[in-house]
């Protein structure tokens, strides 16, 4: 039964009349008068602003030849609309069912689409943020095939019953004309022909409709007489079907891997066969079957040979092959090998008339994960340099930062590095989707993202004005030894693959120092410069972190216990690992120790213009087991300090001298001020001695000795080799236990002192039954987790680190999972000279915090309630000698506190903000005193949290696991927003989401798109000028000349009423349950939500035109419908009164 805590409840009662909503700590005066909080909730909106990347899981492509658009649909039902590079488009159906088709109203800035849910839709382009305008939703049959010809309002839809219905695509309501399956093919064959896969109409014949069947069967139907006037049939299941430019011929592909060429008036037997890819065999028989042909064109010249371009095809023997799209001109077969499955292609070309020469110059190929253009007017096919940022999954997204408002000088010294990295080979033409207009930006602040890949990679894009175009590329695993064969893996059990993976990326954009945390539990701090270096040999620093308690063992046992981890000094390591004492014996046991996970490459490393590597810093295996992943990282250019933390505990680098400052477990950190009580680990027998004797709470008695910079000349007392002797090793033995006496004593005192502390900083002495949740993003998976604490946010800072102080000093604040913020003071020497050879000084200074849940995210504020952001410096070129005179106005600038004793005296209160996975505290500094304080969530817990820039103030802007996002003013802790935006559906989102200044904010929503997103009132007000147009208004080029000859023997294309034939007046009504009509918002609800802007009142006035249009013709077709009937009304009465004129009124 568990025990009843009448304590935990009293504490509880008084937390919660202490915190409501948002409240401030009793006794304390929030300073309302001092700080004027400028946002409120009018400055805030929440709204998608554009999605980068390429489509998931792409389905179906159409291109509109006249405006140069590409528009791409997916599984999902999102369409992704393309024109010159910076015009975008993202939709989504509703129904999110699948793409199956798409089929422009070319040059009318409209688009079609058809669902696999059966319901065809119809988008108005000609808006900003394009809208459906009608639905159509079919009950009875499933759709297969679509097919509008070219300056038509009359859609044709295959169906899976073989039936093929046709649909007004300006009312987007069905014509009573319908071909059914059996009147089409007759007598020609006994069994169902299967679905539709094909339908199209002659290039020189409008009337005649060619249908074409799964089962192999086609049908040339006369849409004037109604009947089928040819009917083609063949072996093989046909997958597509294409017309010579003259209507004499057509091809069919089938799925044996052939090809059959058909001349319409011969419909016997196919005038060729062709297996492209098909062995023939010596008998001269038909060749051997193939890979379908799943999509054929046919395209014609005036001056040279056709194109007959295909994708599939190939043979069966051909295994383990790259998906290929073959293409045939004249006697040459090009076979261009795709790195992915090809999805669907396009052929693009000089006219969109289908009668006349079409001339191609390019094909585009979509594939699952990528998009691809070819140049067919270049000899060898190469292929065009794709501006869209459609690879950013080229090795998949693991972290992503954005900063936003960064340095005017980074995106063009990014641009300049990454633009020698370019490759080569490309086609010279233009891109040739070019369609649309830019939008009219207003922002004007530069904007970056970061991403990390699963390859070890980064990618740095340059965001500004809602685009996205890539900068620099770089890769972290050069540094490492590639294994030659599958025997020499990374020595790593972390993972599985990817060994090289992004976890974690800090940037300082001022400075332009990058640090990147790895899978592997590595760390490489990188400087930017812009020239090229060879470098000898990588700088390595090897740390053994390790987290270990193990029960006391009374000191007189036989077996001579050796020192551990848990009491070595921080300069325990080096790059070689002779200074670790081993805790366990690795040539009898076999356990790995000492060795890292990934091996530095000992070549010397030639590193281009860009980001350079300067220091690796890797944790290494302790007595078999491997190290934990790094859960946090932060670094500071103006102290050259880098420190880094996981669930065993916390380390501390100078980079600048290549020194490990700080090497310990998170229950180090607490000294003898530990509120929790640990569980021991379940002992090893191999293992059971080691550091068993070492006292935990030893750390804050000499910690100032153990964490000294190696370069002070101290060393360790646990690697001196006095030590190491048996009579020094027992008096050490009586100190401890004097020592651990002490400690008891101490911890029961403490226990009694722990009632009366502030609610606020009491800890709850039952740990499992602790309120104060451990963090949900813990990768601890050990049966010890109960006892691990990780270090979760890190932040370096000047700031009051006592409650004496009255001045601010360099220091460290540390985060942990149970929600408790410890502080450690650096002590830096000065720069110069001084600062490569003086040791930097780390020691703690007792001040412990605490909160609810797991600690996210640490900052400060000045006693106006601006953000202090952490000291910096300069960015300078590493690789160039400075004059002394530029070294010195360096040193002068660097914005560096000396030492606490050195610093001048402040009485300016500061504020440090705390936000945790459950709530947020704002602490008066030094004072200690929690101001205001406020519960962001009780039922979940927040994921992301940031303190944000907006309109020249600030705020707390939070991402949580129930999908809420939420901003808060600061200091005082004001709800701004709260929406219910996104639930955590995928832990994608929650490894990716980030938010930066001024509103913005993103996230990964498939593995192959970044969905950006504002919640700045500002901004989603000038969103509408922001984006680009789709449609633009441009001439139709003309119709194909018939000449004098054609025009007098009636040669050249005929066209065809369709009104006629398709209306109501000629085919009737059309079944009432065979289709439903849905209404769209396409109209003006479409743009209600526009910017009140000149482009939103265009926008509006064009569509009211559209609309008056469209109702003036639905209003003249019901009026000659009604003449119509008016007249036939008139005959029928007239005819009615000659009949009865001369008969009497018996004889009626």
């Amino acid at each position: 039964m568990k025990k009843f805590n009448i304590r935990k409840v009293l504490d509880g009662l008084t937390a919660a009349a202490a915190s409501s909503s948002s409240s401030s700590q009793p006794g304390q005066r929030p300073p309302d008068s001092d700080i004027v909080e400028t946002l409120c909730s009018e400055h805030f909106q929440l709204c998608k602003t554009v999605r980068h990347g390429f489509p998931y899981q792409p389905s179906a492509m159409a291109f509109d030849p006249v405006q140069k658009i590409l528009a791409i649909g997916t599984q999902t039902g999102s369409l992704r609309l393309f024109g010159r590079p910076g015009v975008e488009c993202y939709c989504q159906h509703d129904s999110a069912a699948g793409v199956i088709q798409l089929q422009f109203l070319i040059n009318e800035g409209a688009l079609v689409s058809a669902l696999a849910d059966d319901t065809l839709h119809l988008w108005n382009l000609r808006q900003k943020r394009p809208a459906i305008l009608h639905s159509l939703k079919f009950n009875k049959e499933r759709i297969t095939f679509c097919h509008l010809p070219f300056q038509s309002k009359w859609l044709y839809v295959g169906t899976e019953r073989g039936n093929v219905h046709i649909v007004n695509v300006e009312s987007f309501t069905l014509s009573g004309y319908v071909i059914m399956w059996n009147k089409a093919i007759e007598l020609s064959s006994k069994t169902h022909p299967g679905l539709i896969v094909h339908i199209s109409d002659n290039p020189m014949d409008e009337g005649k409709l060619l249908i074409g069947f799964e089962s192999g069967t086609l049908v040339l139907w006369d849409l004037k007489s109604k009947k089928g006037e040819y009917r083609y049939s063949y072996d093989e299941a046909i997958h597509s079907v294409a017309w010579h430019h003259e209507g004499k011929q057509f091809v069919c592909s089938h799925s044996d891997g052939s090809l059959t060429i058909w001349n319409v008036k011969s419909p016997i037997r196919p005038a060729q066969i062709i297996t492209p890819h098909g062995k023939l065999p010596k008998d001269g028989k038909k060749a051997e079957p193939c890979k379908p042909i799943l999509k054929v064109e046919y395209r014609t010249c005036k001056s040279g040979d056709p194109f007959i371009i295909f994708s599939g095809g190939l043979s069966y023997d051909t295994v383990g092959r790259r998906p290929c799209l073959t293409v045939m001109h004249g006697k040459t077969t090009a076979v261009l090998e795709m790195d992915y499955p090809i999805v669907d292609f396009l052929t693009l070309c000089e006219t969109p008339y289908p009668s006349d020469f079409q001339e191609p110059y390019a094909v585009v190929v979509l594939l699952e994960k990528d998009l691809v253009v070819v140049d067919l007017g270049q000899n060898g096919y190469p292929i065009f340099e794709n501006p869209y940022p459609l690879d950013i999954h080229e090795s998949p997204v693991t972290c992503c930062e954005y900063f936003a408002d960064c340095p005017v000088d980074l995106i063009p010294a990014l641009y300049s590095v990454g633009a020698k990295q370019k490759r080569q080979g490309y086609s010279k033409k233009e891109w040739p989707i070019n369609g649309g207009n830019w939008g009219l930006g207003t922002q004007s602040y530069p904007e970056i993202i970061i991403t990390g890949h699963a390859d070890g990679s980064l990618k740095f894009w340059d965001a500004s004005a809602i685009t996205l175009q890539v900068l620099y590329k770089m890769k972290t695993s050069k540094v490492f030894e590639k294994s030659r064969n599958k025997e020499e893996k990374p020595n790593t059990d972390i993972v599985d693959e990817d060994p090289y993976a992004i976890q974690i990326i800090t940037w300082c954009p001022e400075s332009r120092m990058l640090c990147v945390a790895g899978v592997s539990a590595h760390v490489i701090v990188y400087k930017f410069s812009r020239q090229e270096v060879t470098t000898e040999a990588i700088q390595m620093l090897e740390i053994r972190l390790l987290y270990e308690i193990n029960d006391l063992e009374s000191p007189e046992t036989d077996q001579i216990p050796s020192l551990g981890a848990p009491c070595q000094g921080p300069n325990s390591q080096t790059a070689n690992s002779q200074s670790h004492p081993s805790t366990s014996s690795s040539s009898s046991d076999g356990l790995r120790d000492n060795v890292p996970c990934l091996k530095i490459r000992s070549t010397p490393l030639k590193q281009g213009a860009g980001y350079q590597a300067e220091v690796v810093i890797q944790l290494v295996w302790v007595n078999g087991e491997p190290p934990q992943q790094i859960s946090s990282l932060a670094v500071n250019s103006s102290y050259g300090l880098l420190v880094f933390g996981n669930c065993n505990g916390i380390a501390m680098v100078d980079y600048i001298q290549k020194t490990v400052l700080l090497n310990l477990g998170t229950i180090e950190l607490y000294g003898s001020n530990d509120p929790y009580q640990r569980q021991p680990k379940s002992p090893r027998k191999t293992r059971q001695t080691s550091g068993g004797l070492c006292d935990i709470n030893e750390g804050s008695t000499n910690l100032d000795d153990r964490c000294k910079s190696p370069t002070s000349g101290s060393t360790s007392s646990c690697n001196s080799e006095d030590e190491q002797k048996l009579p020094n090793f027992i008096e050490r033995v009586k100190i401890k236990s004097r020592k651990l006496s002490k400690t008891v004593v101490s911890d029961i005192a403490k226990m009694s002192r722990k009632l009366s502390l502030p609610t606020e900083l009491k800890p709850d002495l039952d740990v499992k039954d602790n309120s104060f949740s451990r963090s949900r993003s813990s990768s601890v998976t050990s049966i010890d987790k109960e006892s691990r604490e990780a270090i979760t946010a890190l932040h370096f800072c000047e700031t009051y680190t006592r409650k004496a102080d009255t001045c601010t000093s360099p220091c460290l604040w540390v985060g942990t999972t149970l929600g408790t913020v410890l502080v450690i003071v650096l002590n830096l020497p000065p720069g110069g000279e001084q600062r490569l050879t003086q040791p930097v000084i780390v020691s703690p200074s007792g001040t412990i915090l605490r909160l609810k849940g797991a600690i996210l995210r640490i900052a400060f504020l000045d006693t106006t309630g601006s953000l202090i952001n952490p000291a910096h410096e300069p960015w300078r070129e590493p690789n160039v000698q400075e004059e002394k005179d530029d070294k010195d106005k360096c040193r002068k600038l660097r914005p560096v506190s000396v030492s606490p004793s050195s610093s001048q005296e402040i009485n300016e209160t500061q504020y440090a903000v705390i936000c945790s996975e459950k709530q947020a505290k704002v602490i008066s500094l030094p004072s200690q005193n929690c101001i205001y304080k406020h519960n962001i969530t009780e039922t979940s817990f927040v994921l992301r949290a940031d303190i944000v820039g907006l309109n020249g103030s600030i705020c707390l802007a939070c991402f949580c696991a129930n999908g809420h996002i939420m901003t808060f003013s600061l200091p005082s802790l004001r709800p701004l927003l709260d929406v219910n935006y996104l639930p955590l559906t995928d832990m994608r989102i929650a490894r990716t989401f980030c938010f930066t200044n001024n509103g913005q904010a993103l996230y990964l929503v498939s593995p192959t798109e970044i969905q950006r997103i504002t919640y700045s009132q500002s901004t989603c007000e000038n969103l509408q000028e922001m984006l680009g147009e789709l449609f633009t208004p441009v001439e139709t080029p003309e119709a194909p000349n018939r000449g004098f000859f054609k025009g007098l023997f009636g040669g050249g294309a005929q066209s065809l009423d369709r009104e006629e034939l398709f209306g109501e007046s000629a085919a009737g009504k059309p079944s009432r349950s065979l289709a439903q009509h849905i209404p769209g918002t396409g109209g003006i609800e479409g743009v209600k939500g526009a910017a009140s802007g000149v482009a939103g009142e265009l926008a509006r006035a064009r569509i009211a035109l559209d609309e008056r249009g469209q109702k003036l013709s639905e209003l003249e077709e019901r009026t000659a419908a009604m003449l119509y009937s008016a007249d036939t009304f008139s005959k029928h009465a007239h005819e009615m009164m000659l009949k009865c004129k001369d008969k009497k009124w018996y004889q009626f």
